[in-house]
């Protein structure tokens, strides 16, 4: 197959697994716990940093341009103005998390289970980063960003990426038949 063909291909596959990680929720505290963060992680370990981070790009992408491809989307609202709410920053997190994973994973640290946990664990925090930051300015740093955006959402994330671990041998497979 065409390299640009598969490529294409396979981004639009991926953000169609993030749309529907998105829409996966687990009633939770202070937001719904998603499948968002399984499929950037999955996604970037399987597609490497360049593809993965296209991925992610084509996703927002979508999301901006009003589909509703978001956790609480249209419920929410959609769009840049969705994008620009609280979950804003971890959505610019969602590419560098995507780029982290995939570029780890390019150098074989999806090849043993601690290695790729650690990627996950690195591009886990790459995804909070922007997410925390953008919390504190939308509410203020007085208020308890990290109970709110961080905490709760730590066990969920560690089962995701042991869920990520264990199903990367299948999306080998799955991409060796693009080849």
């Amino acid at each position: 197959m065409n390299g640009l063909l598969r490529s294409s291909l396979l981004a639009v596959v991926g953000s169609l697994l993030l749309w529907a990680c998105a829409k996966i929720q687990v009633p939770f505290y202070p937001v719904p716990l998603t499948m968002t963060t399984f499929g950037v992680l999955a996604i970037g370990m399987a597609y490497g940093w360049r593809l993965g981070a296209v991925t992610v790009l084509l996703y927002l992408a979508q999301g901006a341009m009003g589909l509703p491809v978001f956790a609480g989307t249209p419920e929410k609202g959609i769009g840049l103005l969705y994008m620009a709410g609280p979950t804003g920053g971890y959505l610019l997190g969602y590419v560098l998390a995507a780029a982290a994973c995939g570029g780890l994973a390019e150098r074989g640290w999806d090849r043993n289970v601690f290695t790729a946990g650690l990627a996950m664990l690195i591009a886990s925090v790459l995804m909070y980063l922007p997410g925390l930051f953008w919390l504190g300015v939308l509410f203020g740093w007085d208020k308890p960003i990290l109970a709110w955006g961080l905490i709760p959402f730590i066990p969920g994330d560690l089962l995701k990426m042991a869920l990520v671990a264990a199903s990367l041998p299948v999306a080998w497979k799955l991409l060796a038949k693009f080849r």
